[in-house]
């Protein structure tokens, strides 16, 4: 008796599922060793704040680090550690050479997952930068872009820098300083909201210069553009005033280019009204 055509279809999808189910338990067979997430043997004989298994240091950068970090430590008490690593790696072994705790911050460098950097972060680090902090530390020091204009070594100390500025100062809730991009991110946010005041602000009527009901009704949205996403971010990040200026300017401008264009359109909307009748 011939099989149902929705029967075959099952079977061989049972099939196919069974296929690769047992493919991915065979491949981990192939690939790298259990024991080399947990390899004391990669680990220097001397102690240092920094093992450098990809080489993305030079010996003076490289050098130069370990003095940083171990002077940053018995100055602060914070314990700052970097691992870069490519196909081999440590692994747990760093916890026990390192004795990490509450007050250590583990930097690994490996390019191999996407974004160069990653943090193990102690908790008491928490009091004085959120997750957050974290996450904008390693999108902004640690991506392709940011990788490929400064290299890795760049990528590494920056972020480390950072840190250790922030710790100075007692704690930071973003990351210091204002790259360009997210400078120009502020930018497009502040200029669209001064469209929005600037098409709201246009008078309905011959008796009104500006329409004042429309520009705080929309009030939620310009702000929130202008100052949530065109100002705070700046403020927060840098004392420079130049792209605050730059920004306002951008408002503005944009408010009032937004109001003459609206008043050409409708005055001449308005003449051929005239004409026409």
């Amino acid at each position: 008796m011939p099989i149902a055509p929705g029967r075959r279809l099952i079977r061989w999808t049972w099939g196919l599922a069974t296929a690769l189910l047992c493919l991915g338990l065979l491949l981990p067979l192939g690939g790298q060793p259990a024991w080399a997430y947990d390899n004391p043997e990669l680990l220097p004989d001397h102690p240092t704040p920094v093992i450098d298994l990809a080489k993305a240091l030079t010996d003076g950068q490289r050098s130069a680090l370990e003095s940083e970090l171990e002077e940053f430590e018995r100055s602060s008490g914070w314990k700052l550690r970097v691992l870069t690593q490519y196909e081999r790696t440590p692994g747990l072994a760093v916890r026990d050479f390192w004795n990490l705790d509450q007050r250590s911050l583990l930097l690994v460098a490996d390019p191999r997952g996407g974004n160069l950097l990653n943090f193990n972060v102690g908790d008491a680090f928490f009091s004085l930068m959120p997750r957050t902090f974290w996450v904008e530390l390693q999108t902004r020091y640690g991506n392709q872009y940011y990788v490929r204009d400064h290299g890795e070594d760049g990528a590494i100390l920056d972020a480390l820098h950072a840190v250790k500025g922030c710790l100075a100062m007692g704690g930071c809730q973003v990351v210091p300083g204002l790259p360009q991009e997210q400078w120009l991110l502020t930018l497009c946010t502040s200029v669209l909201g001064g469209l929005i005041v600037g098409i709201a602000a246009f008078p309905r009527s011959l008796e009104r210069t500006i329409e004042w009901t429309w520009v705080l009704l929309l009030s939620p949205l310009w702000l929130i553009l202008f100052g949530v996403f065109g100002v705070a971010p700046i403020v927060t990040r840098t004392s420079d005033l130049l792209p605050l200026v730059r920004n306002g300017l951008g408002f503005v401008g944009a408010a009032v280019i937004a109001y003459l264009i609206a008043q050409q359109t409708v005055g001449k909307a308005r003449l051929n009204e005239k004409e026409d009748g």
